[in-house]
């Protein structure tokens, strides 16, 4: 029996086991305070019956008028828990409280070449909806895809209009401003 809740300033010192997935971006501690402070309701845990962290969902709700939207920061789970469906759970629990806050669309960023989460949330019901160029840095930058999928608010799916040309991050910057 897995359960999820809250995500609390103990499980930093705990989510190691999780966060060393080589796709799995990690944070800085102030940054995940920062998330617990301002979107608790975003923050989520998956806990296995012996207390062990199965996985998280970290969150916010952002934008302005047609731009408010959830949005997903990081979403993983241990490798011990995988196929599990605790990742459409996860998704399923932020995507609820963003129709609470009344939110036109969810979002989140993914690496081109993690083809394993790209069809995972497609079958969610996440559409790509634009590539934003050298999104991640590292060793090598690599692009994003930015996916999207409307909630019950955009009656009309404007959210989900793909666009066709890529963008770069400071446009990016620009747009999520607005």
């Amino acid at each position: 029996m897995t359960t999820l809740r809250p995500f609390t300033c103990d499980d930093l010192f705990k989510f190691n086991n999780v966060n060393f997935d080589p796709l799995t971006e990690t944070y800085g501690l102030s940054f995940y305070t920062q998330y617990l402070a301002k979107w608790p309701e975003y923050f989520q845990l998956a806990e296995s019956p012996s207390g062990q962290i199965m996985g998280y969902i970290m969150g916010k709700v952002e934008g302005l008028l047609d731009n408010w939207h959830g949005h997903v920061t990081a979403l993983t789970v241990s490798p011990d828990y995988r196929r599990l469906g605790l990742a459409a759970l996860l998704m399923n629990f932020l995507e609820d409280i963003s129709e609470k806050k009344r939110a036109y669309f969810v979002d989140l960023f993914v690496r081109k070449s993690n083809q394993v989460a790209i069809n995972m949330y497609k079958n969610l019901g996440y559409i790509i909806y634009r590539t934003i160029l050298e999104y991640y840095s590292g060793d090598q930058d690599e692009d994003a895809y930015d996916m999207r999928k409307a909630m019950s608010r955009d009656v009309n799916k404007k959210s989900v209009i793909p666009y066709t040309q890529p963008i770069n991050m400071s446009e990016l910057r620009r747009q999520t401003h607005n």
